[in-house]
């Protein structure tokens, strides 16, 4: 039998689940309920997840439609709350955007951040525009004025979790940037960069498709109209096949191996 202590925490942990979950629910922002933030934009479908990590700028930050902002995101524009960046956007990303958790994009008037559509970053990325200068070997370097310059991710990009995009960076469309990579100039599209400084790893090169070749071969889709119980139908019974296989050589090996069988060794 569960001691009482015992009951009393099980309902508490479930009492504080279910107060966090209505908590990330009504904390989330939308077009229809943006919180306390002045967005210069919220396209419909767009949601940024409760808790939000530091926003501000926002008269100057543009959201397109059907984004996905994780949680403890950080969205500024400006390096300062309060400050008049202008009449036009300073970060605007497009539509379909993914920012996953803890992701950083801090933009300035002087160089702004642009995404194109379909842009799916991992965890814990960072995209800045303006980055610390050392110019004067006497001042502290997080004293000295910064440099600015604007950063571009092209449509259909993917940066993998705990990538780094450093100011002026402008990359081309469904570029790949591989985790923990450190980005800055220019990226061609499709292609495919890694390391700290990122360099090119594998190109799409037209009739030559990707250098170096691709490992692995390429996913197949589901067909259109497919339900979730044929798919799960289909996983078991590709889990099955393998098991019957080594079943079916194993009574393979017991029948070459018996004194009755055909060819046995029987005298």
């Amino acid at each position: 039998m569960p001691s009482i202590r015992n009951t009393f925490a099980s309902l508490a942990s479930r009492a504080v689940h279910g107060i966090w979950r209505r908590a990330q629910y009504a904390g989330a922002i939308t077009a229809e309920r943006p919180g306390p933030y002045a967005f210069r934009r919220i396209g419909p479908g767009t949601r940024l997840a409760f808790p939000q990590g530091t926003v501000f700028g926002t008269p100057w930050i543009e959201l397109g439609d059907h984004c996905v902002i994780g949680q403890e995101v950080t969205l500024a524009a400006g390096m300062l709350p309060d400050l008049d960046l202008g009449p036009g956007p300073v970060l605007t990303l497009g539509n379909g955007v993914v920012l996953g958790r803890g992701s950083h994009v801090i933009a300035d008037v002087q160089g702004s951040v642009t995404f194109g559509d379909d842009v799916y970053c991992g965890p814990y990325v960072y995209i800045t525009s303006t980055n610390h200068s050392y110019d004067d070997p006497h001042e502290p370097v997080g004293k000295q004025w910064p440099r600015s310059a604007a950063v571009e991710i092209g449509g259909g990009s993917w940066l993998g979790a705990g990538a780094v995009i450093l100011p002026g960076a402008r990359l081309g469309r469904n570029v790949v940037v591989a985790a923990g990579s450190v980005v800055r100039g220019d990226v061609p599209g499709h292609a495919v960069v890694a390391g700290a400084p990122a360099r090119i790893v594998r190109r799409w090169e037209g009739e030559r498709g990707w250098q170096p070749p691709l490992r692995t071969p390429a996913p197949v889709p589901v067909p259109e109209g497919v339900t979730p119980q044929q798919l799960l139908a289909a996983s078991e019974l590709a889990a099955a096949e393998p098991a019957a296989s080594e079943l079916a050589a194993g009574e393979g090996e017991q029948s070459r191996g018996s004194p009755a069988a055909p060819g046995g060794g029987s005298a």
